[in-house]
């Protein structure tokens, strides 16, 4: 069967000076640690640009709804910014999704990194715009991750190589070799878009999947939701990021093993990117190739452009 891919709206990449935004779509933070978020930034040689507006709260939220999704737009809007971050997940960001000013993300791409509860905008931003996004750290999580993250980060911002990663400790659930755009992000999160105008397009794409805190009945659970809404028909392959606080990774290998028995589909876990300790930057929209016998996933091309006008 022949499935359509969109062609990916690539972002500019960074260079050294460029300014990054500061939103909020999600849950309220703690401000030492985003300050400390907001260093780890400016030591790689970016501007960070946030005001007293972002520390707004209601509720669990990072300020209303439609506070919330107008920093987005601005952000979009602002062309002094070049790219734009999240400065935590927690949840809220699906209430902002009819809320974005789609028109203003497809007429100034830009870099938009997040995870966990971001994954909601990941999505919709590629399903919408066609937008290249960055599923990475948070300025919330910058100040207590490892090199290892804050390199993959950098390289992702800035770099014009495509991309390779092969986990260090990766486990082969199903074996085989698969291409296509790599999409996904939290297994909640996107279980939850499900019957929604904005549920993820899966059809010959790479799905990655992560969690934090979800015992292995309720990731079945999800699984087996989003297998009977016919969400992985004709999924071309699968990458299973870290499944932090989750019970064990080979018992959550053997639920995805049991619920793509039948389908002709790799599947591959082991990768450095979620809640884990590290959470290695990885773009969603391109597309790449699974190979589970060299355990690696290799992008076909570079997530952004020169930023040259």
């Amino acid at each position: 069967m022949e499935i359509h891919q969109k062609t990916p709206v690539k972002p500019p990449r960074l260079v050294p000076g460029d300014t990054i935004g500061v939103v909020a779509p999600a849950g309220s933070f703690e401000k030492e640690k985003f300050l400390q978020g907001v260093a780890a930034l400016e030591s790689m040689g970016f501007g960070v640009s946030f005001d007293d507006e972002l520390f707004k709260a209601h509720g669990y939220f990072a300020g209303t709804d439609t506070h919330r999704a107008d920093r987005v737009n601005r952000l979009f809007a602002d062309q002094t910014v070049k790219a734009i971050i999240c400065a935590r997940g927690g949840f809220g960001a699906m209430r902002t999704l009819a809320l974005i000013d789609y028109e203003a993300v497809q007429s100034n791409p830009k870099i938009f990194i997040g995870y966990s509860d971001i994954s909601a905008l990941l999505a919709v931003l590629y399903k919408r715009c066609g937008l290249v996004t960055f599923h990475g750290p948070m300025i919330s999580t910058l100040a207590d991750t490892g090199q290892q993250t804050k390199d993959a980060l950098l390289s992702a911002l800035t770099s014009d190589t495509r991309l390779q990663l092969t986990p260090k400790k990766g486990l082969i659930v199903r074996p085989g070799l698969a291409s296509g755009p790599v999409v996904g992000g939290n297994l909640t999160t996107l279980c939850h878009l499900v019957g929604t105008p904005y549920e993820p397009e899966l059809k010959g794409r790479i799905l990655l999947l992560e969690d934090k805190g979800e015992a292995a009945y309720r990731i079945d659970r999800m699984l087996s939701q989003m297998k009977l809404a016919g969400c992985f028909e004709d999924l071309a392959g699968l990458i299973l990021g870290s499944f932090e606080d989750c019970g064990d990774m080979a018992e959550i290998g053997r639920i995805a093993k049991e619920i793509f028995d039948g389908d002709d589909i790799p599947v591959l876990a082991g990768f450095d990117c979620g809640h884990g300790k590290a959470n290695i930057t990885i773009p969603l929209g391109i597309a790449a190739t699974l190979d589970t016998d060299r355990q690696e996933l290799i992008f076909h091309e570079p997530a952004t452009v020169s930023n040259d006008k």
